[in-house]
């Protein structure tokens, strides 16, 4: 990382993944041409879950070349006054491998609709029973995580 200065620690990136709206996960095709692709992750014991659909150019890439890179960012706020922007940021080098075991498909999907439906719950179950065939779930084993952080308000230029 070039800027030293604005280096967090594991837990701080850690804490950026479980927090950000969205990610960007990068990947590599089978034609050797990159591909990235926003994605929705949540965290389960140290790892990064998401879901998607069991076939299509995202699943083609993983497949083909598992090493992946995943980059999130929250807390952006411009600053104009500045001619810069606070954020917090993380990026983590790692390896996908899809689930494929039922019980811990539908862990990860309670994982991820508690991140993101939450209010919705009660109807987990159902929506399982619907849909678990028909949905893809792969897992990110995180080999190197990085954080940053810029925050103007705090006298950091």
């Amino acid at each position: 990382m070039r800027r030293k200065d604005r280096e967090m620690g594991v837990d701080f990136a850690m804490g950026v993944l479980a927090r950000c709206d969205f990610a960007t996960l990068a990947m590599t095709l089978p034609d050797g041409n990159p591909y990235c692709i926003p994605i929705s992750p949540a965290l389960m014991d140290g790892i990064v879950v998401f879901h998607c659909a069991p076939h299509g150019l995202k699943v083609d890439a993983m497949r083909a070349n598992p090493s992946v890179c995943l980059s999130a960012a929250c807390d952006v706020s411009p600053v104009p006054e500045e001619f810069t922007t606070e954020y917090a940021s993380a990026i983590a080098f790692g390896t996908a491998t899809e689930v494929t075991d039922d019980a811990e498909k539908v862990a990860a999907l309670h994982a991820i609709c508690e991140r993101y439906a939450a209010s919705e719950m009660g109807g987990f179950d159902e929506a399982i029973e619907r849909s678990l065939h028909r949905t893809a779930i792969w897992r990110i084993d995180i080999d190197e995580l990085t954080g940053k952080c810029k925050n103007v308000t705090k006298g950091e230029r």
